[in-house]
């Protein structure tokens, strides 16, 4: 579970380091090419809020598998388009068909024992953060050698050999079709969120410490091209030094079980936010950029364990509209983050896009100090 959310996860993120060779290629300015790259974004945003709810209604073995088939199709039409507007078409259905990580984590959270919970999502988690900062390096090198198109034509084969280890090997989801209809199931997801404070708190802080990461990765390519005059592969190759949270998602797990996720949230935050004092003030050294990446993706994760902590302990039989809620939240955050910090980095500099992740992090801690976290998870819910 944790390798095939990585290889779908990545889908989302090949645009990143190469916004610079789109850009030239079909002679679009920075701005424009960091709204295609928030449209990818979006496209999962609202995948996660329309589609992952099917989780709860359909069998989850086969609708992973389903929802993989869609992404290679929409991968193959990204290689293919002649042109940036086919290209914003294809780059928003990546979006919106790469929603199979979020119908496999609840499936994990769903399966796991009570007391392990924590310790599993972080391992399938540490799954997801692996894919997305290997997308980068990927598309970063791959695009430093080969025409960008090529990147979408390789993920596509990669994906088709995990959907066949997928059929193979995926537990089949003993609770088979369930008794429920798509609209009315979907017509809940507003009401979830109004009841549930601890689901409301995790969204917020989801939405706030993922718009901070885009804020860097939207415009790091850019700052990486003005300021060292190094191309896409450094980007890349930054990429790897979230390493440090994949290496650290399963002790955050278990701090989430053993300690509390309110204290794993408020060091989130705290790492995020000396990540953007450090890219403000010696970012403009090499040294301090890789410091910063370093704590900014400890931050991410701390973030990303305990929210899905925290919402696979609620109720059971909602777990997929739960998470459905949650990432929608996260990469709206994400796709905000994208949008607004492309527009500073226009209008402001790198000033301007430091000052983008400030607003975020002002957000995160008032909803860390209005809503709160819950102090434990060990619950088996209903």
């Amino acid at each position: 579970m944790a390798v095939v959310t990585g290889v779908i996860v990545a889908n989302l993120n090949f645009i990143q380091p190469i916004e610079n060779l789109i850009a030239t290629d079909f002679g679009l300015a920075k701005s424009v090419v960091g709204a295609l790259a928030m449209v990818t974004q979006l496209g999962y945003a609202f995948g996660l809020l329309l589609i992952v709810p099917l989780g709860d209604i359909f069998d989850r073995y086969h609708l992973i598998q389903f929802m993989m088939v869609l992404s290679i199709g929409s991968l193959l039409l990204a290689f293919w388009a002649p042109n940036a507007g086919v290209f914003a078409v294809a780059t928003t259905l990546v979006g919106i068909t790469s929603v199979a990580p979020q119908i496999i984590i609840p499936y994990a959270g769903y399966l796991a024992p009570s007391l392990q919970r924590g310790k599993v999502l972080g391992i399938v988690l540490s799954g997801l953060l692996t894919g997305i900062l290997l997308s980068r390096s990927f598309s970063g090198l791959l695009g430093s050698i080969m025409p960008w198109q090529d990147i979408y034509l390789i993920a596509a084969g990669i994906d088709l050999i995990f959907l066949i280890i997928v059929h193979a090997y995926l537990p089949h989801d003993a609770r088979g079709h369930q008794e429920l209809r798509y609209w009315p199931v979907i017509q809940t997801l507003p009401r979830l969120f109004a009841r549930q404070r601890a689901l409301r708190g995790a969204a917020i802080n989801g939405f706030c410490m993922f718009g901070m990461s885009n804020v860097l990765w939207s415009t790091l390519a850019f700052y990486l091209a003005t300021q060292y005059h190094l191309g896409s592969n450094v980007a890349g190759l930054l990429g790897l030094l979230g390493i440090a949270g994949v290496l650290a998602a399963p002790w955050i797990g278990n701090l989430v079980d053993q300690r509390s996720p309110r204290l794993t949230v408020g060091l989130s935050m705290v790492f995020s936010g000396v990540a953007f004092v450090i890219f403000w003030l010696i970012g403009f050294w090499l040294v301090g950029l890789i410091v910063g990446i370093v704590l900014l993706d400890l931050g991410t994760q701390f973030s990303q364990v305990s929210n899905q902590a925290i919402v696979q302990s609620l109720n059971r039989k909602e777990s997929s509209r739960n998470n459905s809620v949650f990432m929608f939240s996260y990469f709206l955050g994400g796709s905000l983050g994208t949008l607004s910090a492309t527009w500073a980095w226009s209008h402001a500099g790198w000033t301007g896009v430091c000052g983008v992740a400030l607003a975020f992090l002002i957000l995160a801690l008032v909803s860390h100090w209005v809503l709160g976290e819950p102090e434990s998870i060990h619950q088996d819910a209903a």
